[in-house]
């Protein structure tokens, strides 16, 4: 087992050995630090080119959440902590359900923070998981693993599949086993890390980029921004407090003492607080023109006549 575990190690990029890397250990710390900025340059032009694939991924996620469905990440170890840690900034910055973007991870949240010995050697467990969540036909299902290879993860896109589920997969190796099984694959292909084996470095950096784009370009698209202000941002602090006064005020132009009054007025709604400031409706009159125009401020303040840009 361990020999065909081997054989199949040494046909990934993720996993060969990089010939620029090769005296690192001889490296005083300044080089040492310019070698692995010099590898990272390549990670925005791998992902540049699996633009179409992500586009493709968007427009699925998109049209998932408009039918009710969510957006499911999985995977093991790093791959599944970005996931999880991508699935969790969606709450407090677009002010979705927590259920809307699901991340799991093999071995539950104590892998979180701990390695969870063979979690990611299971495949009924990454059945298992996707079971425990619900997933359904209405869900993007989007398999995590730099290698596309994971047992976990392969298991959970095989019950995705049966469920009808659009299924997405994200490796940073070429014709991987899952990007063979998903309806789309994202495929960023950075080359050998620094340090062999070390995919916490370019491919979870590669790994955080495409799921960067995949959460703020669908939310974008389901009118979760206004201009490029975060406009459904959940009021849950201090600092996102001052945050909405300050994109309310860079919205409409109004002063501090007033964006706070808008807000006040609206329980912290930043749409609505724009949305009144800018065109002078009541409270009511203001929810009613966003539920007509989908939840998208451009729309809604077009709606009244009022042109904001000039």
């Amino acid at each position: 087992m361990e020999q065909v575990l081997i054989s199949e190690l040494e046909k990934l990029v993720s996993e060969s050995r990089n010939p620029r890397t090769m005296q690192i250990d001889l490296l005083p710390t300044a080089e040492l630090l310019a070698a692995i900025n010099a590898e990272d340059r390549v990670v925005p032009e791998a992902v540049a080119r699996e633009l179409p694939a992500i586009t493709r991924a968007v427009d699925r996620i998109v049209e998932a959440f408009q039918a009710g469905g969510r957006l499911i990440y999985i995977g093991a170890g790093t791959s599944g902590r970005l996931g999880v840690l991508d699935a969790s900034e969606c709450p407090p910055t677009f002010s979705v359900p927590e259920g809307m973007v699901v991340g799991l991870i093999a071995g539950g949240d104590h892998a979180l923070r701990h390695p969870v010995e063979g979690a990611e050697d299971d495949p009924a467990a990454g059945r298992a998981m996707l079971q425990s969540v619900g997933a359904s036909a209405r869900d993007v299902i989007v398999g995590i693993a730099v290698s596309g290879r994971t047992p976990f993860v392969i298991g959970a896109l095989d019950h995705a599949r049966e469920l009808g589920a659009t299924t997405v997969s994200l490796t940073c190796n070429p014709n991987s086993t899952i990007a063979g099984m998903a309806d789309i694959a994202i495929s960023p292909v950075v080359g050998p890390e620094i340090l062999t084996g070390s995919t916490r470095m370019k491919s979870g950096t590669a790994q955080k980029l495409v799921l960067n784009m995949l959460t703020t370009a669908s939310m974008i698209r389901i009118g979760k921004s206004y201009q490029n202000l975060m406009v459904d941002l959940n009021v849950s602090n201090q600092k996102l407090h001052a945050r909405a006064s300050r994109i309310v005020m860079e919205a409409t132009g109004c002063t501090l003492e007033e964006a706070r009054a808008y807000l006040d007025a609206t329980e912290n709604d930043v749409k609505l607080a724009i949305l009144i400031a800018l065109t002078g409706l009541s409270l009511d009159d203001a929810r009613a023109a966003l539920a007509r125009a989908g939840g998208f401020l451009r729309r809604a303040i077009n709606e009244t006549g009022v042109n904001p840009e000039g």
